[in-house]
């Protein structure tokens, strides 16, 4: 009873989520408010509105309030996958990120943004500030996405433009972006909000933000590549495919197939290897057949004896 409880609820998930929901809230709450460099989405947007009103406005409660319709009409519209994980993800990250800033009642005390160290990057080494809000905003959106929850807000906005316009999500979800940060730059600059930097400035820093936290979400997803796929096509497939049994350990497929041009049929050899042994398969082949023709492909994930599975 207890394994069929945790699969269909996950408790592992469900912590990744928080944990990426906290690092997501720490990105944006600690070191990017302040800086006035928004991020886009619902989030920049909440920003945005968190600046006309000269503050009186919690990000979070803010993010919150516009997310709670998305959602609804995600539900609505696209049906039940945008289920608990998406209204828990985008939650918790409202809550972490009132929570660091102190602006919970009785958390006062909290607020982070106003430590020694952040204070000094803010004033010092903005682009570093800049760098860690992205990284920690990257990681902990992809923490969540890894384990099948969303934070919604644009998401859900840029599945019904698919859905009903036939736009496609990552274009949409970069229009919204580009969108919402040049409001936010507009009201910056408005209000004078920019803090002796040229409003101007702060949204190339918001663009940058955004080009370097989708990065690191890919990673997060899809990992380095910690692998390479050869496909390794000679006359002498048997001897390169017995010394990579032999010296590296590691299995080999050889797969029948025909040239066209020369309309030969041969053996083409296929194996993965870790990097470190790339160099190693190199050497083999080149001193076995230099003509060989050698295709090496990154790999993402490897499933199987010999390779660590991924979280």
């Amino acid at each position: 009873m207890t394994n069929k409880i945790l699969k269909k609820h996950p408790v592992l998930d469900y912590i990744a989520i928080t944990i990426g929901a906290a690092l997501m809230a720490i990105g944006i709450g600690v070191f990017l408010i302040d800086a006035r460099v928004v991020p886009g989405g619902v989030s920049g947007l909440s920003m945005a509105i968190h600046y006309a009103t000269n503050s009186t406005i919690p990000v979070g409660l803010m993010m919150w309030i516009l997310n709670v319709p998305l959602y609804l009409w995600g539900v609505k519209v696209l049906g039940k996958q945008f289920g608990v994980r998406t209204f828990v993800g985008f939650t918790l990250n409202s809550f972490f990120i009132d929570f660091f800033r102190g602006d919970i009642p009785g958390f006062s005390f909290v607020r982070l943004q106003d430590t020694s160290t952040i204070q000094d990057l803010l004033q010092n080494d903005f682009l570093f500030l800049i760098l860690i809000g992205a990284v920690l905003l990257g990681v902990g959106l992809g923490i969540i996405f890894k384990f099948k929850g969303t934070t919604a807000g644009s998401d859900i906005v840029a599945a019904i433009m698919q859905k009903r316009l036939g736009v496609k999500p990552g274009m949409a979800i970069m229009i919204i972006d580009f969108i919402v940060i040049v409001l936010a730059g507009f009201i910056i600059e408005l209000k004078d909000l920019s803090g002796g930097r040229p409003a101007f400035s702060l949204t190339l820093y918001a663009f940058f933000l955004l080009f370097i936290s989708s990065r690191i979400i890919d990673v997060i997803i899809d990992g380095f590549d910690y692998a390479r796929a050869a496909y390794i096509i000679s006359e002498k497939h048997e001897e390169i495919g017995i010394r990579i049994t032999n010296e590296l350990s590691r299995g080999a497929t050889a797969i029948k197939s025909r040239g066209l041009y020369r309309n030969i049929e041969r053996e083409v050899i296929v194996t993965v290897v870790t990097m470190r042994e790339l160099g190693i398969l190199n050497d083999i082949i080149k001193e076995v057949d230099p003509d060989a023709f050698v295709i090496i492909n990154n790999v993402h994930e490897v499933l199987g004896e010999g390779f660590r599975r991924r979280i």
